[in-house]
């Protein structure tokens, strides 16, 4: 998938477990394993701007977009 979620780089830089953040932010430890591995078809708004508060951060330093490459080859 092209979109990259860097949850574990603003964890690591703000010395915060994931734990701590899903209790600050209100969603199950499970859920955000979800989106911290990039399985999560969807973020609501509200749950990002939650992210964002707690870690202090942007939309951007948790989403990142990523072209794939074309395997095509000739």
């Amino acid at each position: 998938m092209p979109i990259i979620v860097n949850v574990d780089v603003m964890l690591a830089k703000r010395k915060m477990s994931s734990g701590e953040l899903a209790e600050k932010i209100g969603i199950t430890a499970a859920n955000l394993s979800i989106l911290k591995t990039g399985k999560a078809k969807a973020i609501r708004f509200s749950t990002l701007e939650a992210i964002c508060k707690a870690l202090d951060c942007q939309p951007g330093d948790i989403l990142e977009y990523k072209r794939e490459e074309d395997s095509t080859t000739f």
